[in-house]
């Protein structure tokens, strides 16, 4: 296991909702993460966003750790949700609601 692969999974494990992302959820540097932070922010969920962009070898290994070939990349309860339209389309449906509150996961606002 590479230290990215043990960063990665290290945020993974010990973070109940995490958003690997390029930029900060304060500055978003893409419009695809900047649409999930929207949602997470709109829900009230508490998470950790993780800045691809400053660090090489976690921007490749996210990618290579969830066999997923885009950023951002949503990690629910170690559980790879999965990118921007996934996350759009399950919050639209209702989805991405019902699936926090299933892991435990309080929600301020509904959709």
């Amino acid at each position: 296991m590479t230290d990215a692969h043990q960063v990665i999974d290290n945020e993974v494990k010990s973070n109940d909702v995490v958003l690997f992302m390029k930029g900060t959820p304060q500055f978003p540097m893409c419009g695809f993460s900047g649409q999930v932070v929207q949602i997470l922010n709109y829900l009230g969920v508490p998470y950790k966003g993780v800045n691809v962009l400053e660090n090489e070898s976690i921007r490749q290994g996210i990618k290579d750790y969830s066999n997923w070939p885009t950023i951002p990349q949503l990690y629910v309860k170690g559980e790879f949700v999965g990118g921007c339209d996934i996350t759009r389309e399950m919050f639209q449906a209702g989805e991405l609601q019902q699936f926090f509150t299933e892991k435990g996961i309080k929600v301020e606002q509904s959709a």
